[in-house]
């Protein structure tokens, strides 16, 4: 019998046998805009169930843990897309993965799998998280063989462009006007500039 995280992490993770295969089948999925509505039709009312504070036995084991993780920060971000909503699940999920981190859960991961669980302290207006975030990823790569060392390294690159947003202003100004907050004159010109919204 699957455990009830196993088609979300066959949804999100495919069946690459390596990291490069995985990246290479799921990136534009992760990283683009066009499967929000079958994160919706799939896996919404999972994902109401965990931002409503369910899913609590998910944490009993890495693979549950990494699913929670899931649907707490990535697929809110694609369900709720340019809404309050897509961040509604970040302060559970930053909680989540700090309790697995302390347990090591991370290590019983494959490394593309570890990669979303260090998304969501990337995903944090908090400099001591941005900061552990980046330290993980310098781990994780590493760790990394020759032939997968240029698909890490791009990953802790991205993390360490969040970390200086954080270390700048404190916060992501891309997310002002969702989130309802007024940008300063620094972040408006900021906010200009080109990949400045990610």
């Amino acid at each position: 019998m699957l455990a009830p995280w196993q088609p979300l992490l066959a949804w999100w993770f495919g069946w690459g046998r390596s990291p490069q295969d995985v990246a290479d089948e799921k990136s534009t999925f992760w990283f683009g805009k066009h499967h929000d509505d079958e994160a919706r039709e799939r896996f919404g009312d999972l994902v109401e169930h965990a931002l409503a504070g369910g899913l609590d036995e998910w944490q009993e084991s890495p693979q549950g843990w990494l699913g929670l993780i899931l649907l707490l920060d990535q697929l809110p971000r694609m369900i709720h897309r340019d809404t309050l909503r897509a961040f509604e699940g970040d302060r559970r999920a930053q909680v989540v993965v700090m309790q697995g981190l302390q347990k090591n859960w991370d290590y019983q991961l494959l490394p593309i799998q570890r990669v979303f669980v260090l998304l969501v302290l990337e995903h944090a207006e908090v400099l001591d998280w941005q900061n552990l975030c980046v330290e993980r990823y310098r781990s994780l790569l590493e760790e990394q063989p020759e032939t997968h060392r240029r698909l890490f390294e791009g990953f802790l690159d991205y993390a360490e462009q969040h970390q200086r947003i954080i270390e700048r202003f404190g916060r992501f100004p891309h997310r002002n006007l969702v989130l309802g907050r007024p940008s300063t004159s620094e972040e408006m010109d900021y906010l200009l500039e080109p990949g400045s919204r990610f």
